[in-house]
């Protein structure tokens, strides 16, 4: 499909260029043409014409191609003309054509990759300074010196009056006692919550003083509280939830393409609709190892500063907020990511090579940049790549590759014909009764029929030694034919239509290579029809372009299409 979608974007926007480049007067340039047709080249011999768009197709008088339709232009002494011999990964344009399609190039270069991540997330406390405050012991709050959510405390400041019996005679035996059994009483008293500072004012307490204070672990601000005063506590009960705002955490949510960028240290710039305007940078200090399998992604973590304006903390506890994160990844081959094309599972460029000429190369990627992308592999420093106008190129090069002459086929060799000695009617016999069950395995895959194709591949390989046996001795001039044949008739059982076309694939390149060569040298076999589909390329994973068969039917039956395009195709005369 993808081909014939290049094929359709490029006959619709080359034939009009053609049309125009043909009737435009440039006097200086060798393959210019005069709106009368005839070639304006003085004094230089006209060599031929030649399709720009399918360099193989030439004529000896001025026409158009037969395949696109495009007019033939004139190729005289002196001229290199077009490649022909691109494969299909060369395509070449004239100097009107470059200048109409407007195609520009940049070159490939050695620079940092630089990228601006987006991110969002959630500014946060930080979790290293968060403290639950809970009762030790079982009591009553007498009293609270803070009552409210949102207040700012210090460190060491009474938070509560608390009135525990069990606190309080700790206390009296503290006092009372001397040496290791007061050393014993402290350690008790640090357990039920009173610190080392009071422990150490307990001589000086007043003694008709029933409560004792519970005071807070850090400075902050108090997040949460969950008792009142007169409210009786059991021990592990929560009594109030303290954050320290003075630096926050922006947390966001980096996905697996981008970790190979993100690098402790790295700068990044976050905004919050809660101070619209004002920009807040801190750096990235620390990258969770744990990767979420459901969103494949991780958190990370960003510190920030939160100075106090008007007495309160200038960040809010739990905002939503925005980040840039400013990527740089050290010095990299890279190309301006108009450069690539992908359309499919590969990635693709067009190197200019001068003179008209554009190349087509199979890159590897690395990481992509916000204007450049870095080059693992098929680029050098200095290619110019195209920018504008590679679009077109690239379906050009499809449709070439699509009507290029297809590989040769296993064990072929250029054997003159007129060399090889006529087969004896054993021989031409085996031959017939070889094509006849390819022809049923072909007819097989242009059904769609999957369990037929593996029935008649395993009855033709079960056939092949005895066909086969029937030329022992003969001349060795056949011996690459057969042993092609042979060779790739070992057909295994196919699980899917994919498999199976696969497997056909290079018994019928042995097939026609044979076909070909008979059809010239035998007349019981010049009713052999060859096809050739231009749309083979994603049949199979590896599958070329183009691909040829055999049929003895002369209606087409594409093997490789199946039912979903059963007459595409041409005849290979």
């Amino acid at each position: 499909m993808k081909t014939l979608l290049s094929i359709l974007l490029t006959l619709a926007v080359a034939v009009p260029v053609t049309w125009f480049a043909a009737r435009q007067r440039h006097p200086n340039s060798p393959n210019s043409l005069a709106t009368s047709g005839q070639p304006v080249n003085a004094g230089r011999k006209l060599r031929y014409y030649q399709s720009a768009m399918h360099p193989w197709i030439k004529s000896g008088k001025p026409g158009r191609c037969t395949l696109c339709g495009m007019e033939l232009t004139p190729v005289f002494e002196g001229d290199a003309g077009f490649d022909a011999n691109g494969g299909g990964d060369v395509v070449p344009l004239t100097q009107t054509m470059i200048q109409v399609i407007n195609v520009q190039t940049a070159e490939a270069q050695v620079r940092p990759l630089k990228k601006t991540l987006q991110v969002a997330g959630i500014i946060d406390d930080d979790a290293t300074r968060h403290r639950i405050l809970t009762a030790y012991t079982p009591g009553r709050v007498q009293k609270l010196h803070v009552n409210f959510m949102g207040a700012e405390v210090t460190e060491g400041q009474p938070l509560v009056e608390f009135y525990s019996p069990t606190l309080l005679q700790s206390e009296r035996e503290y006092r009372t006692l001397t040496g290791e059994l007061r050393a014993a009483t402290a350690l008790r008293l640090l357990q039920m919550g009173l610190t080392a500072v009071q422990i150490e004012a307990l001589p000086q307490k007043p003694g008709d003083q029933l409560t004792s204070q519970i005071l807070a672990p850090i400075g902050g601000t108090v997040v949460a509280q969950a008792v009142y005063e007169g409210q009786y506590v059991q021990e592990g009960e929560r009594l109030f939830e303290i954050a320290d705002f003075s630096t926050m955490w922006f947390q966001f949510r980096a996905y697996e393409q981008d970790l190979p960028w993100i690098k402790l240290g790295l700068k990044v710039d976050i905004t919050t609709p809660s101070h619209p305007g004002k920009t807040f940078t801190g750096p990235i200090t620390f990258i969770d190892p744990n990767v979420d399998e459901a969103t494949r992604s991780t958190k990370v973590r960003v510190e920030l500063a939160n100075r106090v304006v008007e007495g309160r903390r200038f960040l809010l506890h739990r905002v939503y907020a925005d980040g840039l994160v400013h990527l740089e990844a050290p010095d990299v081959l890279t190309v301006p990511r108009t450069a690539v094309i992908e359309t499919g599972p590969e990635a693709v460029a067009y190197v200019d090579q001068g003179g008209g000429a554009y190349s087509r190369r199979v890159l590897k990627l690395g990481r992509r940049g916000d204007a450049l992308v870095e080059v693992a592999s098929g680029l050098s420093e200095g290619n110019k790549v195209v920018v504008n106008g590679n679009l077109l190129m690239d379906g050009q090069a499809e449709m070439n590759r699509a009507f290029a002459e297809p590989a040769a086929a296993p064990g072929a060799t250029n054997v003159p014909a007129s060399t090889l000695p006529t087969l004896t009617f054993a021989q031409r016999t085996a031959l017939q009764e070889l094509f006849a069950l390819a022809d049923a395995v072909t007819t097989a895959l242009a059904a769609d029929n999957l369990a037929e194709f593996n029935q008649n591949a395993a009855k033709l390989h079960v056939a092949m030694p005895a066909l086969m046996n029937r030329f022992v001795g003969a001349d060795k001039s056949w011996h690459p034919f057969l042993k092609g044949i042979e060779d790739a008739s070992h057909f295994a059982n196919a699980d899917d239509l994919m498999a199976a076309r696969k497997t056909f694939y290079g018994f019928s390149n042995a097939e026609v290579a044979l076909a070909q060569l008979l059809r010239r040298t035998e007349k019981a076999f010049a009713s052999l029809k060859v096809f050739r589909c231009p749309m083979t390329k994603n049949v199979f994973p590896g599958a070329p372009a183009a691909a040829e068969w055999i049929q003895l039917k002369p209606v087409i039956s594409n093997p490789y299409m199946g039912v979903q395009m059963n007459d595409c195709g041409t005849e290979v005369q």
